[in-house]
């Protein structure tokens, strides 16, 4: 599958026979259940001053309302045989979907980038010999090695990748459930409301994320299955592993705080794979062999990326959906190393403003291409007709994309002024809402896009998608 020059190309439903849909759980499962996720949940008390109390119920409410967009994402692909980026020029118009392809390969490339560096570090805490540099570069080599291998690799990796996982984090709360229970609930200082909404914006973006890779693994899988079978395959696998591992990840940071050997590993706030060291050194050697297994296991998350980074290229154009996959994942392999290496010496900055832009793109691009799925398609998977109009920009069945891409602009421009970032606050946030970016940017794209879509079909002729 990875040479194909047209690995883009939609599945026929004749070819989406596989009946193996608790794949699509497991590869999700597999997806959270890793050091990248706990990262995530670190964020509140390492980043923003949380306390455990604030973190978990920030958690809770996050995690149970974002994991459903990108599970309900993930039914496009048994139903419509296409990968996401494809998917989008029914909403986007072929030229319009230009816009989200491109972004979606520099979000996949953000987040290999991040993962990598949480694997190296870890990898590198086993031994001083190793280090986090290379660390990075085995961690980067191995995620190569399995995207190489192609689509049904990544699912059969997926499948099993999560056990040694699971059983490397119940160890370390076995271990460090003594610290954490002694660790105060609350934050002795008063927590701003608005530095748990920008918190909240952080992890809500690592699960909406998933919706531009969702659909793209499962395209082989049956496309006659129920939409509510396929939805909450992919919502249980994304939510029973992203919260217990969010929550894991809080206890952690908010523990480390008051446990000298701990805040030592994590050493300035910049070296998650430091703190995960710490936490299993009292199991000695063994300790070192899950913490060898769980920086090895980071590619769960990284091939699904580098995998959809390589199909979202092919969606820019005729040209580059020519170009081998294989050589694609070569030169995602090749920048991502160096930027890795540079950007572990300042982890939580670099994983902050890689979540803040995926987060940023990704509200107004799902709002868009559900509104058309809901309002305009009337949640008919027919009224698609894949296969006559994918690759066909004048195709009557294909949106234009002025009205995408006119909704995705001002929308970007309302989220400018609600955005908190360290290199820029807007003054909606400014005023003390927090960082409520993707929420108003989600929000106000629906409407929007509805009266444009709307206008945009009139002007066109299209009355009648479908």
């Amino acid at each position: 599958l990875i040479t194909n020059h047209c690995s883009i190309a939609p599945v026929p439903l004749k070819e989406r026979t596989d009946k193996r849909l608790y794949q699509i759980f497991l590869i999700w499962f597999s997806g959270d259940t890793n050091i990248f996720t706990m990262t995530a949940g670190t964020l509140g008390p390492a980043f923003y001053g949380l306390g455990i109390r604030q973190s978990f119920l920030m958690i809770l409410v996050v995690d149970v309302i974002t994991c459903a967009i990108p599970a309900y994402f993930a039914v496009f692909g048994p139903k419509l045989g296409m990968r996401a980026m494809v998917q989008s020029r029914f909403a986007w118009g072929y030229y319009g979907a230009v816009i989200p392809s491109t972004l979606n390969v520099i979000s996949c490339q953000g987040y290999l980038i991040a993962n990598t560096i949480i694997g190296g570090q870890t990898l590198g805490s086993v031994s001083p010999h190793v280090g986090s540099t290379i660390g990075i570069i085995i961690i980067a080599l191995v995620t190569l090695l399995v995207v190489f291998s192609g689509y049904r690799v990544v699912h059969c990796y997926e499948t099993f990748v999560w056990i040694p996982n699971v059983i490397a984090f119940v160890i370390m709360l076995a271990i460090s459930g003594k610290h954490i229970i002694m660790t105060p609930l609350a934050n002795p200082s008063p927590i701003p409301p608005s530095a748990i909404m920008t918190a909240g914006a952080s992890v809500a973006a690592t699960n909406i994320s998933w919706a531009t890779l969702t659909p793209d693994y499962g395209v082989y899988h049956d496309g006659k299955a129920s939409s509510w079978r396929i939805f909450f395959y992919a919502y249980l696998g994304l939510l029973t592993s992203s919260m217990p591992v969010h929550l894991l990840g809080a206890a952690l940071a908010a523990t480390a705080y008051h446990v000298p050997a701990w805040e030592a590993g994590l050493g300035n706030g910049n070296n998650i794979g430091g703190l995960i060291a710490a936490i299993l050194s009292p199991a000695g050697g063994f300790g070192k062999f899950l913490l060898v297994l769980l920086a090895l296991s980071a590619p769960s998350v990284c091939a699904p990326s580098m995998y959809t980074a390589c199909t979202s290229f092919g969606a820019i154009s005729n040209v580059s959906a020519r170009i081998p996959r294989f050589l694609l994942a070569i030169i995602s392999t090749v920048i991502l190393m160096p930027i890795a290496i540079v950007g572990s010496s300042r982890f939580y900055a670099t994983f902050v403003d890689i979540l803040g832009f995926v987060g940023y793109w990704n509200a107004p691009f799902c709002a868009i291409v559900l509104a058309e799925h809901f309002v305009f398609r009337k949640n008919r998977w027919s009224s698609y007709h894949v296969l006559d109009a994918w690759n066909k920009p004048d195709h009557p069945n294909l949106a234009r994309g002025y009205a995408a891409v006119f909704t995705f602009v001002v929308a970007i421009g309302f989220i400018v002024v609600c955005m908190d970032q360290a290199w820029w606050v807007g003054p909606i946030a400014r005023a003390g809402t927090g960082d409520i970016g993707m929420l108003c940017g989600f929000t106000l794209s629906i409407p929007l896009f509805v009266c444009a879509r709307w206008l945009e079909r009139v002007w066109s002729g299209v009355k009648h998608v479908g």
